[in-house]
């Protein structure tokens, strides 16, 4: 991550925050194909590692799942109108947060699948784990028309799903 400056605090004024080692922004593109979900995976599961996220193993697996639903759903449903999605990974001291940007224009919402589907529940399984830790979840638009989905989560959630 770059600082391009910092002004020295006035009277009254905080002094600025100092800058944790594994803060910092990621983005990688890869082409929106099956292959893109495993890589996806990995290259956040690295990055946490190589960068000392102080991150527990339970959430580490909520957000790689959560990696593996938005790329699927972007390989999936984009693939037409997007052939590269971009998966960002930002770290703050308090949370991580990933996002999956795809140049397709439709703004998927998390639905209840029927029961007899065996899709369909991605979304709502995104929304789940983001909400069971405290974390929020959503999808925006693009200055360039297509769609950003991303889920932040605390990097110390007040309470963890249940282990296996």
């Amino acid at each position: 991550m770059e600082i391009l400056g910092s002004v020295p605090p006035g009277s009254g004024q905080a002094p600025p925050r100092r800058t944790i080692a594994y803060e910092g922004n990621w983005r990688f593109t890869a082409k929106a194909e099956e292959a893109a979900v495993p890589q996806a995976r990995h290259a956040v599961r690295d990055l946490l590692k190589n960068q000392c996220v102080p991150v527990a193993g339970d959430m580490v697996h909520s957000l790689l799942l959560i990696v593996s639903e938005l790329v699927t759903n972007a390989v999936k449903h984009a693939a037409v109108l997007s052939p590269e999605i971009a998966v960002e990974v930002s770290i703050a001291p308090e949370w991580v947060k990933v996002a999956v940007e795809d140049n397709h224009p439709y703004r998927p919402k998390a639905l209840v699948a029927d029961q007899g589907q065996t899709g369909g529940r991605g979304l709502l399984l995104v929304k789940a784990v983001a909400d069971e830790v405290g974390g929020s979840y959503d999808v925006e638009h693009t200055a360039s028309g297509g769609k950003v989905v991303w889920a932040a989560l605390p990097l110390f959630p007040t309470s963890l799903p249940p282990g296996p």
